[in-house]
């Protein structure tokens, strides 16, 4: 059936659908385009790894602080408002960590960069719940998959770019753009999402209860993710000694079953209850991981990470969707505190795998994450608290 044989409501929730889609996989795109351009700038303003590292963390050090503030933007200007301004914003600001003349510069420039990508992320997480609150079925999981989709394509043409020749400059432009356009063909359809409230928005709200406990959740679940991209080369090429070129095979292959997961991900929710599927995605991960340790084998190595991939992809989507509901709180502050909770989450968890790493070796480091997802598991019905009480929709009336 083809898209001009469907009703009317349909037609529309397809293409509001469609719309935020978009959004997810211009993030995605344009964050992967500028990543394989780092060893160019690296080697362009002779940075040390050390002073690499420190102006990557620019990066995060912008998404954290914009992450709750968008949160009272959407609250004041709506969710529809507030994606545009991000995505544009982020498409822009891509453009400019490659063209950095100095480190003050380049740092300044990922700040700001990290910043509009945070914002980007909170906003079309909170536009995406809005849709899916409005269609009355979950879409959340193939959003997600949108973005890592994204991901893939940024990064396979910016290595395209790399091999045919093309300038970083050169090629971040043409990459921005290219965001540009698509976010100008979403911006039409977005449709309503949850409406602002004008000066009535809250500064700020202490997460408390169902999301506090969601917000602790998320920074697991996003601790280990960080983790596994970090670490995973690694134990497979210092621990296990596995040949060069198949030290990246784990996070390809987690990669791979983190966008096949997620892209079956709304089915599972239509079919399953949120609790169901963080549990049995939890064990998956929790059990994967853990096999994997104790055979100690290369092979079994990439399997454990493909599972961890598969049982993690759709876990993050069920938390947004159940930050987005959560009684008594604007749905974009809700989910600006959980995102932010992730975040922090993600970026500890490679540090805090290193420093187990130094003490206890790194096949114990990973173990914790067995038990940090154990948890996840023995904690998974806190993502249906969040339903006791009924919200009045902030989704804004057609027509």
């Amino acid at each position: 059936m083809n898209a001009t044989s469907l009703p009317v409501d349909a037609k529309l929730a397809l293409v509001r659908r469609s719309a935020i889609a978009t959004i997810f996989f211009v993030n995605g795109f344009a964050f992967a385009s500028w990543v394989p351009h780092i060893p160019t700038v690296q080697a362009r303003l002779g940075l040390s790894a050390g002073e690499l590292g420190l102006a990557l963390l620019a990066v995060a050090g912008g998404a954290l602080v914009s992450m709750p503030l968008t949160g009272i933007f959407i609250g004041k200007w709506g969710s529809v408002r507030v994606t545009l301004a991000a995505s544009v914003l982020f498409c822009v600001l891509a453009a400019l960590p490659v063209r950095a003349p100095s480190q003050l510069l380049l740092v300044l420039s990922l700040m700001a960069f990290g910043a509009a990508n945070g914002a980007m992320d909170v906003s079309m997480n909170a536009h995406g719940v809005a849709v899916e609150n409005w269609m009355g079925r979950p879409i959340l999981s193939s959003l997600h998959a949108l973005f890592s989709l994204g991901g893939l394509v940024g990064a396979g043409c910016s290595m395209l770019a790399l091999k045919l020749g093309l300038a970083p400059a050169t090629h971040m432009v043409v990459a921005a753009g290219a965001g540009l356009l698509l976010v100008a063909l979403a911006t039409r359809f977005l449709g309503p999402g949850s409406a602002g409230s004008g000066g009535n928005t809250p500064f700020f709200v202490m997460p408390r209860g169902p999301l506090l406990m969601l917000g602790a959740l998320a920074f697991l679940v996003l601790l280990a993710e960080g983790a596994v991209a970090d670490w995973s080369a690694v134990y497979l090429r210092n621990a296990l000694n596995a040949d060069t070129h198949l030290a990246g095979a784990g996070y390809a292959v987690f990669s791979l079953t983190m966008t096949a997961g997620r892209l079956v991900g709304d089915r599972l929710a239509a079919a399953f209850s949120p609790v169901t599927l963080l549990r049995t995605g939890g064990v998956l991960a929790a059990g994967g991981l853990g096999a994997a340790l104790l055979l100690h084998h290369p092979l079994a190595a990439v399997v454990g990470f493909g599972c961890m991939g598969l049982g993690l992809s759709n876990m993050s989507p069920q938390m947004f969707s159940a930050a987005g509901r959560t009684p008594g709180m604007p749905s974009g502050l809700a989910i600006a505190a959980m995102s932010t909770a992730g975040y922090g989450g993600f970026l500890a968890g490679p540090p805090l795998v290193g420093f187990v790493a130094d003490v206890a070796g790194l096949s114990l480091a990973l173990g914790m994450l067995v038990v940090f997802l154990t948890f996840v598991v023995a904690s998974a019905s806190w993502v249906d608290t969040s339903r006791e009480t009924e919200r009045v929709p902030e989704v804004q009336p057609e027509g």
